[in-house]
């Protein structure tokens, strides 16, 4: 088909490219890489965001806030497995007064007929405004995306968790939890821990940390799953000091953040990852006592055995409200894609 001429040439461009063909007169048209989102952009998202939640403690401000985007549907795209991601876009949907079409199983639609998922993406096109797509297929966002700037109605597309590569959202979560909890992001050291390899919320939490002066990142894993090289060689270029370690407990008491992640073994090709001992990565009750006061302990679930559950009620654990946090940075960054303001 004439309209997919010219994706390997585009899919072939360099990074920088990419992100400026998906943005606009610094604005976000799609959400396709964490790279995109700028510090000046993403400090609007928080101010946005917090203003969205406190209008939403009243009735008055929740009747306001769901006129915003009435005139506006969604597809929910989500053929990975999802909890917090899907239900925090869902609700911030609802919140802004958008209504919803979701599809979950490739098995519903005509993907099981045969049909290719670029006609898929542009079919949904025709019948809403704003497509978010979660794909199990590294880079099916951004060929998403692609496509649709290629035909009549390029409605824009977030990335709501891409393959292995990108989760550009999450990330903006994970950014808006710090800021809230510590007051700050500059000058803070965040310890990440687990797969890294294979984990793409860290990956486009990295990314984004660079926008930020004097962070410094640890990177706490197995050997067979410490973070790739094109990360580490961007944190190089941007000046972002980093070590890799793996001595978990030997950073705890010098971390601003600690970051749990699960072992990504849905990934695994021959179950590889049950030969690792894992425990080591794991952040037990007796570790609070090396952790700094006002430290914050952060994960972006689904939990397995990493953060014990006796750690839930310290004062120093965000990951629940790190959930919660999906929804109202999602919803800031829905209306500012939507270019709609409270």
């Amino acid at each position: 088909m004439q309209i997919f001429k010219g994706w390997k040439e585009f899919k072939a461009k360099p990074q920088a490219e990419k992100f400026q063909y998906f943005s606009h007169d610094k604005t976000i048209h799609h959400l396709i890489y964490a790279q995109q989102l700028t510090r000046e952009f993403t400090g609007e998202l928080f101010a946005l965001a917090d203003k969205i939640r406190d209008m939403a403690k009243t009735k008055k401000g929740m009747d306001s806030l769901q006129t915003l985007a009435s005139d506006k549907r969604a597809m929910l795209f989500f053929v990975q497995p999802s909890t917090r991601t899907f239900l925090s876009f869902l609700n911030a949907c609802h919140i802004l007064g958008i209504k919803t079409s979701e599809i979950r199983d490739t098995s519903t639609s005509s993907e099981i007929k045969g049909e290719s998922s670029e006609d898929t993406i542009r079919t949904f096109s025709s019948y809403v405004d704003l497509i978010i797509v979660r794909h199990a297929e590294e880079g099916f966002a951004e060929k998403s995306a692609w496509v649709l700037n290629q035909s009549g109605r390029p409605i824009p597309i977030i990335n709501g968790g891409s393959g292995k590569d990108e989760h550009p959202t999450q990330a903006l979560l994970d950014l808006y939890t710090i800021n809230r909890s510590l007051g700050k992001i500059d000058s803070k050291k965040i310890a990440m821990v687990g797969d890294l390899k294979r984990g793409r919320t860290i990956r486009s939490l990295s990314q984004l940390l660079a926008n930020y002066k004097g962070v410094e990142i640890f990177f706490a894993a197995p050997e067979q799953y410490q973070m790739k090289d094109d990360i580490l060689e961007y944190l190089k270029k941007r000046g972002v000091p980093f070590s890799l370690t793996s001595d978990f407990e030997s950073v705890i008491p010098k971390s601003d953040v600690i970051y749990c992640t699960r072992i990504q073994d849905e990934y695994d090709e021959n179950g590889e990852s049950k030969k690792i001992d894992y425990a080591k990565f794991h952040f037990e009750e007796r570790h609070l006592a090396h952790l700094k006061k006002d430290a914050i302990i952060m994960h972006p679930f689904p939990r397995r055995l990493e953060i014990a559950t006796a750690v839930d009620n310290d004062s120093r654990a965000k990951y629940w409200e790190q959930a919660r946090n999906g929804m109202w940075i999602r919803a800031a960054l829905m209306l500012k894609v939507l270019g709609r303001e409270p």
